[in-house]
């Protein structure tokens, strides 16, 4: 895959993930869900932290929730820009096909929640009890303090466990419980590829 080719399906990724999320943004309220089937809905929340909804405030008490924030975002800024040399890297060597087409996912993934987490504060206001506005007056917060726009839920099974299941037995259960977006399917395909591809992505110089 060469680098033209790299960017296209970047951008397409990216118009997915960030259509996505405009489209609910404006179109539903905090909370707000829609069935779609009954083991896929489409339901609106925000996440203002990394995976699962952790803040890295609950990691590191000492720093105020906003710190934490502005903090965790710089941090995905460089770790997206490491990750753009390594992929314009990889191409330029001519390094793994499976490896591109990974990092190209991860890419397109981490850009796009980036792109919630630095603009979507003052690209909308607040999505609380009302449907958001696209570029309002007054945004719901100031730039980096963005929240990342999720709507993707499947909940696959949901019930109360077996009682002879150790610690949890008895309680009640749903599978899967957390919501995601368009760009946390890219980053676990890219992520995916290089683990059940990790031979082709890698593959071993011949000795020869």
């Amino acid at each position: 895959m060469n680098l033209k080719k790299a960017s296209l399906l970047i951008i397409i990724i990216l118009l997915i993930d960030q259509i996505s999320k405009i489209y609910v943004k404006t179109h539903f309220v905090l909370g707000e869900d829609v069935t779609v089937f009954n083991w896929f809905k489409i339901y609106f929340i925000e996440n203002n932290g990394m995976a699962w909804g952790t803040k890295l405030s609950d990691i590191l008490p000492f720093m105020t929730d906003r710190t934490a924030k502005v903090s965790l975002t710089v941090f995905r800024i460089f770790a997206i820009i490491g990750i753009g040399y390594w992929l314009v890297n990889t191409i330029k060597k001519q390094y793994s096909k499976t490896l591109v087409l990974a990092l190209v996912f991860i890419f397109a993934g981490a850009l796009g929640n980036i792109l919630d987490s630095v603009f979507y504060g003052v690209l909308f206001d607040d999505s609380t009890s009302q449907i958001a506005t696209f570029l309002p007056t007054k945004g719901y917060d100031s730039l980096l303090h963005g929240k990342v726009v999720d709507m993707l839920y499947l909940p696959l099974w949901k019930g109360y466990l077996p009682e002879w299941i150790p610690g949890i037995g008895g309680d009640y259960f749903t599978f899967f419980e957390p919501v995601f977006n368009i760009a946390d399917v890219a980053i676990s395909v890219g992520f995916g590829i290089l683990i059940f591809f990790n031979k082709k992505a890698f593959p071993k110089k011949d000795e020869n």
